[in-house]
């Protein structure tokens, strides 16, 4: 069990709290990749099957708990595209309706 690699993943693992929060508060997905954030599930994913198949310690579980913020922000970025999509349609029938 490396102390660094203890310290990296905390370090990862304090900031993505603050990056779930303002992709959940902004409700856009501006300024995020959705590719960026599943090459960092895969790099997670291939730090647990090494830790697994490897060599096991207790840091898998830094692994497995940033994946899961990272795996959240991703979904989060579905649900923000999904509200900008139904955005246009929904400024047109509020517009249609203070006509009437």
């Amino acid at each position: 069990m490396s102390v660094y690699e203890i310290l990296m993943l905390l370090c990862f693992g304090a900031a993505w709290p603050f990056s779930i929060r303002k992709s959940w508060v902004s409700r856009s997905t501006k300024g995020k990749s959705l590719f960026f954030l599943y090459v960092l599930l895969l790099g997670y994913a291939m730090g647990i099957l090494n830790k697994v198949l490897v060599r096991y310690d207790n840091v898998v579980w830094l692994y497995g708990l940033n994946a899961l913020m990272v795996a959240a922000d991703a979904a989060i970025w579905y649900r923000n595209r999904r509200l900008e999509r139904a955005a246009p349609g929904e400024k047109n029938r509020r517009a249609a309706e203070t006509r009437r």
